[in-house]
């Protein structure tokens, strides 16, 4: 499949069989991983990483990936660059598209990402947006792979904040993939009716569903509980408002015995903040799918790097 030359800004811009191959593609590079093997389809590239928001798993994700691979990695923090200050945006991004063989992102608003992509003439990959995070949901599609063998049919209940990036590209990434798909969580917290709409549409075509409820027994018949911080970065005022709407929605032993089948999993993109929206103890007895997870955003960003930039790539 030609990836080559595309921008990853969020789930619904790709198809299907192209986020199915990409996860192949991952658990490809996961395998030559494990067995030691570095390869050299980005040999050469320079890679420039901005960072308006601090991070663990993304930023090394991204730099493992590019050294893996044979890149070169440049980290250009907030603070660096003023993205869109001392320079615009659209003149920040023609400059380093003509330095930089790629751009990964990871910020505040999505119109940033997006202006990057338009002007800067490479490949631009969104690391973090506060509206989508598409690297994360790969790497939790690729866990459930891993876990249960198949996406389709599967069901994904996210707990807590419906409307932050984690809910919005997960119900992108469900519904595209046939994973049923419910979102928990008080109703000013819901998603954009918009999204939901348009979500709809993909989930006819693919046999999932979409779920909206404020019941927790909406748990019922979960493979997968999803579940994240109550106030994302920027978002720490609204904390002692959160936490008295969200508290009710903590995930803990009891919510997880309301899935009814022993095999549920949990699943967090991390950080996570125990006591608040898992108890200590459920977060410890799912750690190891969680860390699977988190260690498979490497994995899937890889995939997408090379998928987009690279040469010498694989078939399925």
């Amino acid at each position: 499949m030609d990836l080559k030359g595309r921008c990853f800004l969020t789930l619904k811009d790709y198809t299907p069989e192209e986020i199915q191959w990409l996860l192949d593609l991952a658990a490809h590079l996961k395998k030559e991983k494990k067995l030691g093997l570095h390869g050299s389809r980005l040999q050469g590239k320079n890679i420039a990483l901005i960072f308006e928001k601090p991070s663990t798993r993304t930023r090394c994700s991204f730099t493992i990936g590019c050294l893996d691979e044979g890149a070169y990695p440049t980290y250009l923090g907030g603070d660096e660059i003023q993205l869109g200050h001392k320079e615009s945006i659209e003149d920040t991004a023609r400059v380093l598209g003509r330095l930089f063989d790629a751009i990964e992102y990871r910020g505040f608003a999505h119109s940033k990402v997006e202006a990057l992509a338009k002007y800067s003439g490479v490949p631009v990959w969104n690391g973090l947006t506060d509206e989508f995070h598409p690297t994360q949901v790969l790497a939790d599609l690729l866990t459930l792979i891993e876990r249960f063998g198949h996406l389709a049919g599967l069901k994904l209940v996210f707990v807590g904040d419906g409307r932050n990036n984690m809910a919005h590209s997960l119900m992108i990434g469900c519904t595209k993939m046939g994973v049923h798909f419910s979102i928990v969580a008080p109703k000013q917290l819901w998603p954009d009716e918009g999204l939901v709409s348009m979500c709809k549409q993909w989930a006819e075509a693919s046999g999932a569903s979409i779920q909206l409820s404020e019941d927790l027994e909406e748990v019922r018949g979960a493979d997968a509980v999803y579940t994240d911080v109550w106030c994302s970065m920027g978002e720490e005022a609204k904390a002692a408002e959160r936490i008295a709407l969200l508290s009710p929605y903590q995930v803990n032993e009891a919510l997880m015995q309301k899935s009814g089948k022993d095999q549920t999993v949990l699943l967090h993109c991390l950080p996570a903040v125990k006591g608040n929206e898992v108890t200590e103890e459920t977060f410890e007895k799912y750690a190891d799918v969680i860390f699977d997870e988190a260690e498979n955003r490497m994995h899937t960003i890889k995939a997408v790097m090379v998928a987009t930039l690279g040469s010498d790539l694989p078939e399925f």
